[in-house]
């Protein structure tokens, strides 16, 4: 079972903080009106993550994944290489095959996954 409190203040590769994961009560939509699995604030270099509530703990723990993953090629003045052209189906194959390869999200899992896509401590 993922406890989003276990992930609140974690300290990541790359020098990012995920300081709150909220669950929204409400349908997300992304930017063009499409329905969505979350959404991500980004401020410096703190994440703040809103969840659509009622993923299965697969969903969510691919969610977390992929957010992660996105916010922090975003957020880094210089990302890796390795993420510099990923688009959103990218981060969507990453995140779902870090889940299949590692299973369950989990901040060691989410530093795991940024330190393979070349995120490095800061």
């Amino acid at each position: 079972m993922i406890d989003a409190a276990s992930f609140k203040n974690i300290r990541l590769q790359g020098g990012f903080i995920v300081t709150e994961i909220e669950f929204a009560p409400e349908p997300l939509a992304d930017a063009l009106g499409r329905e969505a699995a979350a959404q991500t604030r980004i401020v410096g270099n703190k994440f703040h993550l809103l969840l659509r509530s009622g993923l299965s703990q697969r969903e969510l723990s691919v969610t977390l994944y992929h957010e992660v993953l996105e916010a922090a090629s975003v957020a880094s003045p210089n990302p890796p290489g390795s993420v510099m052209d990923f688009n959103e189906a990218d981060f969507e194959r990453a995140a779902r095959a870090m889940h299949d390869e590692s299973g369950e999200v989990s901040p060691e899992n989410l530093n795991r996954m940024l330190q393979f896509h070349d995120f490095r401590e800061e």
